[in-house]
């Protein structure tokens, strides 16, 4: 997924290198359901692009322990839930009447 502008200086500058690596140690595979780069994604049947992803949500925190190589279709699942709290508030406004 493309680090969006307005946080790309959360991101430290090395992270192309950094993220580089990750793939290349978890030999270009997702590490939750094992698609390979490039490759049709298992359910999706989308071709896999990898992503490395923030456990905790914080792409500040680089620690080892907090990044995971994974396909679209897991980081998506991952990073549903720091989503949808602003999804969530979002419809919450649209019920209240102008």
């Amino acid at each position: 997924m493309p680090i969006k502008a307005e946080n790309r200086n959360k991101y430290p500058e090395h992270w192309d290198k950094l993220s580089l690596f990750l793939r290349e140690k978890a030999g270009w595979r997702c590490e939750l359901c094992q698609s390979a780069n490039g490759f049709p994604q298992k359910i999706t049947k989308s071709k896999v692009v990898l992503t490395v992803h923030h456990i905790n949500g914080d792409p500040t925190d680089n620690r080892k322990i907090n990044l995971i190589v994974l396909c679209q279709r897991c980081h998506n699942i991952l990073d549903q839930p720091f989503r949808r709290p602003k999804r969530n508030l979002g419809l919450l406004i649209q019920e209240f009447p102008k």
